[in-house]
């Protein structure tokens, strides 16, 4: 006898087959809600809640089984919840809409970071997911660091930078997170994100494609690009006093003079205001609205770091205030706050004549502002080149020494001169003289074994063997130690694209302060021309806009700018090892008073002396 829907839904139910039941209909808010659990590690530990950060719920929304949208865009500021939404979505999938799904991070090692910070806490705390994967000692792996298995699918973790993961097995759920961090080629087999989206054409009708990052450069940014392809959403709030609804951008935040910690919400229609406090209410009450027509088949959402129910505006006023000129801190700060990209037109404007006129003096005496050394090696077939440079809070340098070496680098000679001259100290405004905290030599060129040779035994005093590559996206120093192959030195592999970018940022600023470049030692004729000798370029490489730095016509020599490029590699390596400008700076201070205590004239009273 056949049995009524409602009998086979009791009877499913008392025998707990789920499998013989289609899947309610659900959205990925409403699985949050009901079944996400954030782990204790986190600020708000406990059941999910949407509406602490309510600009969240349309975007995973979009990603539930039953929405028409294929492809889900987020160009998103920092500490808005992007990644808890990706979170949110997986764990969907895992739960009630199973398929193979695939994480692309930027690269293997931000994969294997997520896994254990929050993809392994998010399914330990949350019941409903721990029930759905196997413990991770089980044989089978199916449980392992790039691979949860579940009933109905498998979610497969891997980085950009891994060509073979991005081929072969189709999958219907793609998460790439962070894309503008991804590399151009991966190993010459075209774009990442191209190579990770053929990956879903074998469910073109059922899959989904979330995209999120915060953008990076203008011209260059694959978040952006994917945005403008999409229906442009952006969040309007209301106004509490008229009633009118509009974005939240950085020309509406606004203060009285010099006073940034009342930053507040101004109205452009009656001139009222939204104090911080109101950021809960406007955020609830806000709207997505769709500025664009865009492809019929894409999502995009435009979330600022504005938005952060996490930061107020007064803070990200000052954070304003503190990037000041620099181009560099201005462009974190654009990339994070307002969640857009850069215009960079850092290597657009040097001129070695123009440079030339900033010399300030002729001392190699570090500046007062200055508490930290660097120093920087090239190697030439018939000489060394080296350099010593000094920096202060907020990355304000000084060029304060230039030295060669003639003589050949395949003998001890040429290296000994230069070792005695890296282990001097340097005399210093404030006080004590300081030595270099690191060097940098670089090893990709004339003589390396020579250069290995040196620098195997001296890893103690932070002399560095490095390398320079110009894949784009490259990072400016790696993240880990690399490991040294038997008889050589660990080798450093540095970005010198982001870090040319960095330097072609700073040297367009003019007046003293964070970021500013200033040249106080002696210097040959041609140096600012080698400093200036290579431009930025953007080519468009399989489709994409690709940076790159190149030397500019009829240049031959460009030392200065490599030295310089090692320098502030030095000093970004020690950085990654800890070391913070501004406190290094305060201990100085102190040094400088107990030297002074020290030598002190001691003079006796004529009283005493009777």
């Amino acid at each position: 006898m056949l049995m009524t829907p409602e009998e086979t839904a009791a009877w499913a139910e008392a025998i707990h087959c789920d499998g013989l039941m289609p899947s309610p209909s659900m959205t990925v808010s409403a699985w949050a809600e009901a079944h996400r659990v954030l782990p204790s590690t986190v600020a708000r530990p406990g059941p999910w809640r949407t509406e602490r950060t309510p600009y969240l719920r349309d975007v995973m929304d979009c990603l539930s089984e039953d929405s028409p949208f294929e492809r889900v865009v987020l160009m998103a500021g920092s500490q808005v919840g992007k990644t808890e939404a990706g979170l949110n979505w997986l764990g969907y999938v895992i739960d009630h809409a199973p398929g193979v799904a695939l994480l692309v991070m930027p690269a293997l090692s931000d994969t294997k970071r997520n896994v254990r910070v929050r993809i392994d806490p998010m399914i330990a705390s949350s019941p409903r997911l721990r029930g759905r994967i196997g413990p991770a000692r089980s044989r089978d792996g199916s449980n392992s660091l790039f691979r949860k298995v579940f009933p109905g699918g498998e979610l497969i973790m891997t980085g950009a930078n891994a060509a073979s993961s991005l081929r072969s097995t189709p999958v219907r759920y793609l998460f790439l997170d962070e894309v503008d961090a991804y590399p151009g080629n991966v190993d010459d087999e075209g774009d990442v994100v191209d190579l990770a989206i053929r990956r879903t054409s074998t469910f073109r009708s059922q899959r989904k494609i979330f995209l999120s990052s915060t953008p990076k450069l203008a011209g260059a940014s694959r978040i952006n690009l994917a945005f403008q392809q999409s229906d442009q959403r952006r969040l309007f709030v209301p106004c509490f006093q008229c009633g009118d609804y509009a974005p939240v951008t950085w020309s509406r935040i606004r203060w009285p003079k010099g006073e940034r910690h009342k930053a507040a919400l101004t109205c452009e229609a009656c001139g009222g205001i939204a104090e911080d406090r109101e950021k809960p209410r406007l955020l609830a009450e806000g709207e997505w609205r769709a500025t664009a027509t865009g492809d019929g088949k894409t999502a995009g959402f435009h979330l600022p770091g504005l938005l952060s129910p996490f930061e107020s505006w007064a803070d990200q006023a000052l954070q304003h205030e503190q990037a000041g000129n620099d181009p560099v801190r201005l462009q974190v700060w654009v990339n994070t706050v307002l969640g857009e990209t850069w215009e960079d037109r850092g290597g657009d404007g040097l001129d070695g004549d123009t440079l030339a006129t900033r010399q300030e003096s002729v001392t190699e005496t570090v500046p007062a502002f200055a508490c930290v050394l660097t120093g920087a090696v090239d190697v030439q077939g018939d000489r060394l080149e080296a350099k010593v440079m000094a920096w202060g809070p907020g990355e304000e340098a000084a060029v304060i020494a230039l030295q060669r070496f003639p003589g050949d680098p395949s003998g001890p000679q040429v290296w000994q001169r230069l070792d005695e001259w890296l282990r001097r100290e340097w005399a210093s405004e404030r006080g004590p003289s300081l030595p270099l905290r690191a060097v940098c030599i670089d090893t990709g060129g004339h003589h390396t074994r020579a250069a290995y040779d040196f620098c195997r035994p001296r890893g103690y005093r932070n002399v560095w063997a490095i390398k320079g590559h110009n894949q784009p996206g490259a990072l400016p120093w790696p993240r880990q130690t690399p490991k040294a192959a038997p008889g050589a030195p660990p080798l450093f592999m540095v970005g010198v694209n982001a870090l040319k970018d960095t330097i072609a940022a700073r040297l367009s600023i003019a007046e003293p302060g964070p970021g500013k470049v200033h040249f106080t030692g002696v210097v040959p004729a041609d140096y600012f021309d080698q400093l200036a000798a290579e431009r930025r370029l953007t080519r468009h490489v399989h489709g994409r806009a690709i940076a790159s730095w190149e030397k500019r016509p009829g240049v031959h020599r460009n030392e200065a700018l490599d030295l310089f490029v090692y320098c502030l590699a030095a000093l970004t390596g020690l950085q990654q090892r800890g070391l913070n400008l501004d406190s290094e700076s305060d201990e100085l201070d102190r040094l400088a008073v107990g030297v002074l205590r020290a030598t002190q004239i001691v003079r006796r009273s004529k009283f005493m002396a009777k």
